[in-house]
């Protein structure tokens, strides 16, 4: 089944949220140790303390999710713009670089004066699952003098990425404005933006076209969730299906079934709301039903831009008009290209590659629950 041609493009896109250095630094499994607790399923790093541990590579690339998703649209053939604010140093005019070299408009990054790029250093080894360690610097003083009406009129669709502290204030006002302005809405908040600021997010769903989340985001909604749903809307978890559909979600000793959850969310505005789970594939409830696909095997180089990547391919075809089982089936092939390589942008496809790995493809597994 060869990918669909794009819809009238080329299509406009807003994308707000961070800009961000990654230094991701690999180091091989016999030089630093590994610990998993088997019933919490975490793991974790350890480094001995003075010691010097010898590094694979340790390489410097631009990330955070306005600028990954940007250029992951551009590679699709969106015309692309970034809302997202720098330091005044050497990192923004890295950033700004990147993203000129990549198709995607700077005409609205802004400089904070006085303050740093936001930088994150991931160190990966055995699963190159990273533990990242983040200053977040200037992405965390978006205001709403950033945010003038003009910037979101013609915008086919106005992205919001993860944000935090004083920028996560601006979401609810960011939103409407969007609406107001025509764009189709899609927004994948952060943890701490739905543990800190879980009432402003329930209230903003009504300008929200499509809500992205993964399993951990989820959770933290439940509570939240559960106070405004109907009296039996948890029902018991269905027998058979994928292990999410079946387990659920829990948080704080309340529980409902994912398919509710996910129900719930849509009566608050979203048309399309989007549950991830790493490894064990993606989860989108829309008009059309629940629709449940696995990841794509893949030997995996480094899991960070893998959201950002899945969502944003998932929102554009949406957009386009495709059909969620065929959106979500090259938001796989993307995600899958992106964890195969080392940083969060170069892995991203064109169309023409996003067909060449569709038509290669066996055994496409797809459930509509």
């Amino acid at each position: 089944m060869p990918a669909q041609p794009l819809r009238s493009l080329p299509m406009r896109s807003l994308h707000v949220g961070s800009a961000m250095i990654d230094i991701i630094c690999i180091v091989a499994a016999e030089n630093i140790e590994r610990m998993t607790f088997t019933n919490e399923g975490k793991a974790f790093l350890m480094v001995e303390t003075g010691r010097k541990v010898a590094a694979e590579s340790i390489t410097n690339h631009v990330g955070g999710g306005a600028c990954n998703t940007a250029v992951g649209l551009t590679r699709r053939g969106w015309l692309t713009d970034v809302l997202a604010k720098t330091g005044e140093d050497l990192n923004a005019e890295a950033v700004r670089e990147h993203l000129e070299l990549n198709g995607v408009s700077t005409e609205h990054l802004i400089t904070a004066e006085r303050l740093a790029t936001g930088t994150a250093v991931m160190v990966a080894s055995h699963d190159r699952n990273a533990s990242i360690f983040v200053h977040r610097g200037a992405n965390e003083t978006l205001a709403p003098c950033d945010l003038p009406d003009e910037i979101f009129a013609g915008r086919d669709l106005v992205y919001v990425a993860p944000l935090s502290s004083a920028s996560a204030d601006c979401m609810p006002d960011l939103v409407a404005r969007a609406k107001r302005a025509g764009a189709l809405v899609a927004v994948n908040p952060g943890i701490r933006q739905l543990a800190s600021r879980t009432q402003a997010f329930i209230d903003a769903l009504a300008d929200i076209d499509l809500i992205s989340v993964n399993r951990v985001e989820a959770e933290t909604l439940v509570p939240a969730i559960m106070a405004r749903a109907a009296p039996g809307d948890a029902g018991p978890p269905p027998e058979n299906g994928p292990e999410l559909m079946k387990r659920g979600l829990t948080f704080g000793g309340f529980e409902i079934g994912l398919a509710p959850f996910m129900e719930a969310l849509r009566t608050l505005g979203p048309r399309w709301v989007l549950v991830t789970d790493a490894i064990k594939g993606a989860y989108l409830a829309a008009p059309e039903g629940i629709f449940w696909r696995p990841a794509l095997p893949v030997t995996v180089q480094g899991t960070a831009g893998a959201g950002d990547s899945y969502t944003s391919t998932l929102t554009a075809a949406l957009a386009e008009g495709l059909e969620p089982a065929e959106a979500m089936l090259e938001a796989a092939i993307n995600a899958a290209s992106v964890v195969g390589a080392l940083d969060t942008t170069s892995g991203l496809l064109t169309p023409e590659q996003t067909a060449r790995r569709l038509a290669a493809l066996s055994d496409v597994v797809l459930i509509k629950i």
